[in-house]
């Protein structure tokens, strides 16, 4: 870890000179206190970094908390092991495919709308509760995926990556352009625009409050629908005899007020995970490397947080110009996955993102790692 001024610790030893001077922009607003954590994941993003721990003072940044709300991971842990799986796994697959929607727009598989989300859907604009409904139990796209994986003593995982889908970026994109209304209106100039905020104790601040933690159970909502739908298809491809272990199910976009450094703050995690003394948390490499499930030490000068994946080196658009197909299928050798759709997946290839044991050794303080996952399926959407 390096201190740069007087506002900004960074953990990231790969880190590029635009993702430290964003962090920096974000760490000069004055109610951004005592410091930003940048963790070794860490990325440009939309306002603020991706891989990033934002404390605040009577104010919260929508944009910094970003537009898929309460985005995280779930891991499940199962009593089957490696024998037990079928010889061929591209059976798997397509299963997980027929009961996982996943891609751009897609809608959910029929999963039911827990009462205390629908209580809340009244408040919501009439697209955003539509949204709500026709989505979950569904994956989304981009880096959001499906795994089967094993741990280092065989046993069987699955692992799932994804958010609040639709409803959370409608909500995120309505309340970040009231913030940016409001800073026009209280003639508020900022160094970028996306980093407008919302003032605690006005309306505004409430009415986001509400519907972002709405979209976190949202989120954790949907993660759990798909992670049954999984099993299930786990199931029946092995035996009606096996169960399920251990399950994590974590965030890495959220905010939430926690005491640190003697004060009560709003924690924003843009791509973070809390990671507090005995906090679990799944941390995911690339689709064709490892994921961590880790314990936090609470590091207090990170906030308890540690990363939330091995984050991004290339943009969607550089991996494409960068990479071909014959290199995605060379670093998926030896794995199950969309072998069918290279074009369309070649933004995620593997070489697109930071090496995840540099990042893991990178912020050896912030988490302990208790299981090592080698991945044998992955699905993502198109």
């Amino acid at each position: 870890m390096e201190r740069i001024g007087k506002k900004l610790f960074n953990w990231a030893s790969d880190v590029d000179a635009a993702t430290l001077e964003q962090a920096s922009r974000t760490a000069s607003l004055p109610f951004v206190t005592p410091h930003v954590a940048l963790m070794p994941d860490a990325h440009v993003g939309l306002g603020a970094t991706v891989g990033s721990v934002i404390p605040t003072t009577g104010a919260i940044i929508p944009s910094a908390v970003g537009v898929d709300i309460g985005c995280g991971m779930i891991a499940s842990r199962t009593s089957l092991t490696a024998s037990d799986l079928p010889d061929d796994l591209r059976g798997l697959l397509d299963r997980i495919a027929g009961a996982v929607p996943a891609g751009v727009g897609k809608g959910g598989a029929g999963a039911t709308m827990p009462d205390e989300l629908g209580a809340h859907l009244s408040a919501l604009t009439s697209k955003e509760a539509a949204t709500a409904l026709a989505q979950l139990g569904s994956l989304g796209s981009g880096n959001h995926f499906v795994e089967v994986c094993l741990d280092e003593l065989d046993r069987v995982w699955v692992v799932l990556h994804s958010g609040s889908r639709g409803v959370g970026n409608q909500i995120a994109t309505r309340h970040i352009e009231q913030a940016k209304k409001l800073m026009a209106q209280w003639f508020i100039d900022l160094p970028d625009p996306d980093l407008a905020y919302l003032v605690q104790g006005t309306p505004e601040f409430a009415g986001y409050i509400d519907d972002m933690l709405w979209a976190q159970h949202y989120a954790m909502a949907n993660r759990s629908a798909m992670m049954d739908a999984v099993l299930d298809q786990l199931r029946a491809v092995t035996s009606d005899e096996y169960g399920e272990t251990d399950r994590v199910n974590c965030h890495h976009n959220f905010t939430q007020l926690e005491r640190h450094h003697g004060a009560d703050v709003w924690v924003t995690r843009k791509g973070a995970i809390k990671a507090d003394r005995g906090d679990r948390g799944v941390i995911p490499g690339s689709m064709g490397t490892r994921s961590y499930v880790v314990s936090g030490k609470g590091n207090p000068l990170s906030f308890s947080s540690c990363s939330h994946g091995a984050g991004r080196r290339f943009s969607r658009t550089q991996a494409r110009k960068t990479f071909d197909v014959t290199d995605l299928e060379a670093q998926m050798a030896g794995k199950v996955w969309r072998s069918d759709h290279p074009k369309e997946l070649l933004d995620e290839i593997p070489s697109a993102y930071k090496d995840i044991d540099h990042v893991m050794a990178d912020q050896s303080d912030l988490v302990e790692i208790v299981h090592t996952l080698r991945q044998i399926v992955n699905y993502k959407g198109i």
